[in-house]
C-alpha cells in the first residue's frame, strides 16, 4: 500500500456491488478486523458495478466468462484505486495474472447445491423446467433426470427466486453457502454432494492483491484458512490440468485436509452437455502434492467419450 493508505483505513477492499458480494465483503472485513484488532473504519469496503452484473438475460459464458466478474477489480488493483479484492472463488478465472495473488482463502462454507421448487431430484414432476445457466448444473441434472428440461436463469440470488415464483420455471438451483450469507438459509433443500457434485471452489471466499504489496499480502495472510486453501487449489489445478472454461460441465469435491497437511481426497465428473454421458473418478494425495490434481485430470480424461472431452483441452 502507499504511505497514505498506512492511516485509517488500513485497507481498501473492492467488492462487486451485488447483496451477495457486499456480505462476502462485510465477511472479509470482519475477520481482519478481528484478526488485527482493528475498528471496522480501518477497512473501506469499495463496491464496483461488474461487467457480469451488467448483462442479465445471456448465459456468462456467451458474454465473456469469469473474467467479467473480476476484470473492473483487476484494473482497480492494478491503478492502486484499492488494495485488495474480495471474490467468490467459483466465479474467479483459473489462470490469472502474474502480477495479482490470492493472498488469503476465508474458511469455506457449505459446499451444497440447495434444490428450490421441490423436496427431492426425485420429486421434480415430469417433464419439469429447471432455470439455470450453469452448465455443471444444467448436465448433472439432464443426467439424472433426462425428462426435464432447461431454462435459462441468469441474475442475482433476488432475481432468480423471483423468476422462480413467476413461474419461469419449475424449480431452481442455488449454492447453499451464498443463500446462508444472505440469512436465507432455510430455502430450499440442500443436495447431498455425494450424489450431487457442486462446482469447482463454491462457497470459497478469496481475497486477491498485487504480488509485489507485501504489507498487504502481510495482512491478508493473518486470515488465510490453511486447509480451505488447500481444498481451493487442488479443485483449481484439476480445472486447469482438464482446461476447462465456462462451457465445460464439470462438478467436483476436494475434502481434508483437517490442518491443512496430511491427505486430500479429489473427486470429480464430467459430463456432456446434455447430460447423456459422465464419468467420474476419485485420487487421494498429499496436500502439497500439486501432481495429484492432474494426475486426476489426465485419467478423468482418458476415460471420457468424445461428447465429454470435446469440451476439455487438457492433454491437447
Amino acid at each position: 500500500m502507499s504511505t497514505s493508505s498506512k492511516q485509517t483505513p488500513r485497507i481498501r477492499l473492492g467488492t462487486r456491488r451485488s447483496p451477495l458480494a457486499m456480505a462476502q465483503a462485510h465477511e472479509a472485513r470482519a475477520r481482519l478486523c478481528a484478526a488485527h484488532r482493528w475498528d471496522e473504519a480501518a477497512v473501506e469496503l469499495v463496491p464496483v458495478l461488474a461487467s457480469g452484473d451488467r448483462v442479465q438475460d445471456r448465459p456468462l459464458a456467451e458474454i465473456g466468462g469469469k473474467a467479467l466478474w473480476t476484470k473492473e477489480l483487476d484494473a482497480w488493483l492494478e491503478d492502486g484505486s484499492i488494495d485488495a479484492a474480495v471474490h467468490s472463488m467459483k466465479d474467479v478465472e483459473t489462470l490469472r495474472p502474474a502480477s495479482l495473488t490470492i493472498a488469503a482463502i476465508l474458511p469455506r462454507a457449505d459446499i451444497r447445491d440447495v434444490l428450490i421448487g421441490a423436496d427431492s431430484i426425485a420429486e421434480l414432476p415430469q417433464g419439469a423446467r429447471i432455470g439455470t445457466s450453469a452448465p455443471r448444473r444444467a448436465a448433472q441434472m439432464l443426467h439424472l433426470r433426462p425428462d426435464c428440461s432447461i431454462v435459462s436463469f441468469r441474475g442475482n440470488v433476488a432475481t432468480r427466486l423471483e423468476k422462480l415464483q413467476r413461474g419461469e420455471a419449475d424449480a431452481t438451483l442455488l449454492a447453499a453457502a451464498g443463500l446462508a450469507r444472505l440469512g436465507q438459509s432455510r430455502i430450499g433443500k440442500p443436495l447431498d454432494p455425494d450424489g450431487w457434485l457442486p462446482a469447482p471452489a463454491q462457497g470459497a471466499i478469496g481475497i486477491e492483491c498485487n504480488t509485489r504489496d507485501d504489507e498487504t499480502l502481510a495482512l491478508l495472510s493473518a486470515i488465510d484458512h490453511a486447509p480451505s486453501r488447500a481444498q481451493i487449489t487442488a479443485e483449481r489445478a484439476l480445472l486447469e490440468a482438464l482446461g476447462g472454461n465456462c462451457h465445460s460441465p464439470i462438478a467436483v469435491m476436494c475434502s481434508g485436509p483437517d490442518e491443512g497437511e496430511g491427505e486430500l481426497t479429489l473427486r470429480a465428473a464430467l459430463f456432456s452437455p446434455d447430460g447423456a454421458e459422465r464419468v467420474e473418478d476419485t485420487l487421494h494425495f498429499a496436500a502439497g502434492d500439486m501432481t495429484g490434481p492432474a494426475q486426476l485430470a489426465a485419467r478423468l480424461l482418458s476415460a471420457a467419450t468424445p461428447a465429454i472431452r470435446q469440451h476439455f483441452s487438457g492433454g491437447e
